[in-house]
């Protein structure tokens, strides 16, 4: 049975024809070191046909769709072109040796054409690696190599290449990053407290908020400076000009030490780095929110920016976070370490995460979790402790459908994310104050549905009549204020 073999290269694709196999009998030790002899080679493989890539960008598609194992339609014609006409309900005569064994179960459901991936095909393709520019006439030195390097490059860009539309990695690095802010803004605050309560002690009891005190520890310096006269600034830092006379007072029958000028130096630099640390945070926070609304608005209408940002980070990506069922969003955050006491219970034979109970017992009375990440959200901190899993639960089903409607959906709106957020505070109110008015599930999806279909038509409306007035060269005054009409 003859065997032709398939190989594709970065100059286009070729057909060989290995006619000399009987004679060495498929023995792989023999081909394989008898490949480095072109003479020998060349008597055994014969190249058939040869169909080369019309432009790099051809080229960049072959390659993209056979690293996927799928097969192309130019692949298939050149095959048909080139092979002997496989005929309905008589066997094949010949084979064909493919590289990937994907590739050749594509190639048989298109074509029919029986294909065959094994260690001889293997080495065979290795040897037309090797030799190749010997078997193409027309392919000049170096040609070959210019084409390695080209495609090369454009596969590899098109592999690293970031998809605009795809923002959840800058929120997985905005959210990673705003975490670290708020331990390293915790650990400076812890110092300047520690610092400064040993020269002003009182100061820690009136001012709680940790920025706060770093700014007012940064504007007193030294408690005897202080005087009536610093009331109003103290004023307007805290917002507050009773707290500010309390610290003025305060300052006069402190019993805290003396700093010396090395140590006060120490404590101006920590409080610095606080307040700098802060209004960084600030920014980067208000970056988050933006980046949220863009690429995720009903996850952050429904959950939070800070939690919805959490779950994306997690899970990966957005994509990722939308192929996960409600059970997986309700535990993801939760350590497999907590899940460990479950594992004991006898005839459980449930996943780490994806549990049928919320909540379980072992032999030992350990008990695991009731949600992960989830739980940070506004909407369970308002149930009970009795009610806190039922509701963690619905809010993990309507996260579900808010992330895979910002996955999948080409409208950027958050109309489902209010909708959703309404429907949980109705559950909450059921198992709270037993308020049985719910909204069913298609009536909220039409309502957004409807939400957003009015806003398009009213923003239609908007830009015919714009241009109407555009077009009668209606004066701009007219036309600004028809705008300002509209936004209200």
């Amino acid at each position: 049975m003859a065997l032709y073999l398939l190989f594709q290269s970065a100059s286009g694709l070729s057909l060989f024809l290995a006619h000399g196999i009987d004679e060495i009998g498929e023995d792989i030790e023999v081909v394989r070191s008898s490949i480095l002899d072109l003479k020998w080679f060349k008597n055994v493989v014969k190249i058939v046909g040869f169909q080369p890539f019309s432009s790099s960008l051809s080229a960049l598609k072959q390659c993209k769709k056979i690293s996927k194992g799928m097969s192309t339609e130019e692949l298939k014609n050149f095959l048909q072109l080139n092979l002997p006409v496989v005929k309905e309900r008589k066997k094949p005569k010949f084979n064909l040796g493919v590289a990937e064994p994907k590739i050749g179960m594509q190639i048989f459901e298109t074509t029919k054409i029986p294909c065959q991936s094994n260690e001889l095909v293997l080495e065979l393709l290795c040897g037309v690696r090797l030799h190749f520019h010997r078997f193409i006439k027309d392919l000049k030195e170096g040609d070959l190599e210019k084409s390695l390097l080209s495609l090369g490059h454009s596969y590899s860009r098109a592999n690293v290449k970031l998809n605009v539309n795809e923002g959840d990695k800058m929120v997985i690095q905005a959210i990673s990053s705003l975490d670290t802010l708020d331990k390293d803004i915790t650990y400076s605050s812890i110092r300047v407290r520690k610092l400064y309560s040993c020269h002003f002690p009182e100061l820690e009891k009136i001012v709680n908020d940790d920025h706060l005190y770093a700014k007012v520890a940064k504007f007193v310096e030294k408690k005897e400076q202080l005087s009536g006269d610093k009331i109003p600034g103290l004023a307007d830092i805290l917002g507050d000009e009773d707290k500010a006379d309390e610290i003025v007072e305060a300052a006069k029958a402190s019993i805290g030490e003396d700093l010396s000028p090395a140590n006060l130096f120490i404590v101006q630099q920590f409080a610095q780095r606080v307040m700098d640390l802060s209004k960084y945070r600030k920014k980067l926070y208000k970056y988050l929110v933006k980046k949220m609304n863009d690429i995720a608005p009903n996850m952050a209408s429904l959950v939070g920016v800070v939690v919805g940002a959490h779950l994306i980070s997690h899970a990966g990506g957005l994509t990722n976070l939308a192929m996960c069922r409600s059970s997986t969003i309700q535990f993801l955050g939760v350590k497999k370490e907590t899940f460990r006491p479950l594992s004991r219970v006898p005839g459980n034979h449930c996943s780490s995460i994806h549990l049928s109970h919320d909540y379980q017992a072992s032999e030992s009375g350990e008990r695991t979790p009731k949600g992960g990440l989830i739980y940070h959200s506004s909407l369970i901190g308002r149930a009970s402790a009795q009610n806190k899993h039922h509701v963690a639960h619905c809010l993990a089903n309507k996260c579900t459908i808010a992330c895979r409607v910002d996955c999948f959906s080409e409208t950027n709106t958050n109309a489902f994310g209010k909708k959703l957020r309404k429907q949980v505070k109705e559950r909450l109110d059921y198992y709270e104050k037993r308020l049985a008015s719910r909204l069913m599930k298609i009536d909220v999806k039409n309502a957004a549905i409807d939400s957003i279909m009015n806003k398009v038509a009213a923003t239609i409306s908007y830009l015919r009549e714009t241009s109407h007035m555009l077009l009668c060269k209606v004066p701009m005054q007219n036309t600004l204020a028809s705008a300002g009409n509209f936004a209200l």
